[in-house]
């Protein structure tokens, strides 16, 4: 590396190493929260205190939808798992719960027992968005429901209802969902009491 390469290099570590503590001043519009926590998870505040971002979760996830949360997501976010519905939902086969080592993932079994405990988040319905809605048949979000007939149940023209009280909140009908932008999304419990 030539010197004046290395005296760039420097200076610009030095200024997003400066500028690093003001991301968490951004207000809450500018940064992304459009993400889940893994099964299992403890309640926010619980879950960024046991976690120590060893990355487990994401290395055993057989279906590469955990990933680890960049500093778009804030400091105190960074390097925790996190899932991105639409890119790819949770299939919640459990794995990252049995290799979590201190707890932030409670260890459930892929049972319906299990699947009854997890407590990701919430679907809901943009009925202006969704076909079924506009009179057209559809019902892909409820063939890729886990939990179909309790979590979603569907009517005339398969119009989508969720049941929030057993909706596991994993995100497969957001990445089912045929219009764009999703007519059904899945929102962290966090974030939906952070907008009440």
């Amino acid at each position: 590396m030539k010197r004046r390469g290395f005296i760039r290099s420097f200076l610009v570590g030095g200024l997003v190493a400066a500028l690093l503590p003001l991301v968490d001043w951004l207000p809450q519009r500018f940064r992304s929260r459009r993400y889940l926590r893994p099964p299992g998870a403890r309640e926010e505040e619980d879950f960024l205190a046991a976690c120590i971002r060893c990355g487990q979760c994401a290395n055993v996830c057989p279906n590469k939808c955990l990933s680890l949360a960049g500093l778009e997501d804030g400091l105190e976010n960074l390097g925790t798992p996190k899932i991105v519905a639409r890119a790819r939902a949770c299939i919640l086969c459990m794995a990252c719960t049995q290799v979590c080592p201190t707890g932030a993932l409670a260890k459930l079994a892929p049972t319906e027992e299990g699947m009854a405990a997890v407590d990701m988040g919430v679907a809901f319905v943009i009925t202006d968005l969704c076909y079924s809605y506009a009179g057209r048949t559809c019902g892909a979000c409820y063939h890729a429901c886990p939990l179909p007939g309790k979590a979603l149940k569907v009517g005339l023209f398969e119009r989508p209802t969720i049941d929030a009280d057993h909706c596991v909140g994993c995100g497969l009908c957001e990445q089912a969902c045929i219009h764009m932008p999703q007519a059904i999304r899945v929102m962290s419990r966090a974030e939906l009491e952070a907008r009440t």
